[in-house]
């Protein structure tokens, strides 16, 4: 899996290609989530576009992060997820969990309404 980050207008922007599946690079996007954290950023909007394949252990990071933001008064939102994770979110009913926008303008304007 590979990860690339960026902050924009405070709200942190997390891409994800390849596959959440629990391996080391799952690791080292927590930690690089927590950094981030340190900076107290209370949003994020995490692009699932090019994830191919999600497991369970998948899901639950996102579960992780999705706690770790509203813990804090923040949210999540979730950008545009591929088909298989689409489904495992349904298949979960974490859909009703996550807000899923369509695109980073429209994960902005979620993020900022939760304010």
């Amino acid at each position: 899996m590979k990860t690339d980050s960026a902050v924009q207008d405070g709200i942190l922007f997390v891409r994800l290609s390849g596959d959440l599946i629990g391996s080391p690079d799952t690791q080292q996007l927590l930690q690089n989530i927590d950094q981030h954290l340190g900076e107290e950023l209370l949003h994020c909007a995490v692009d699932l576009s090019g994830i191919r394949y999600i497991n369970s252990t998948g899901i639950g990071v996102l579960v992780s992060l999705l706690t770790k933001f509203r813990s804090r008064g923040g949210e999540l939102v979730l950008i545009n997820p591929a088909d298989h994770p689409r489904k495992m979110l349904a298949l979960t009913k974490l859909n009703a969990i996550f807000s899923v926008a369509d695109d980073d303008t429209s994960a902005a304007q979620l993020l900022k309404a939760a304010n």
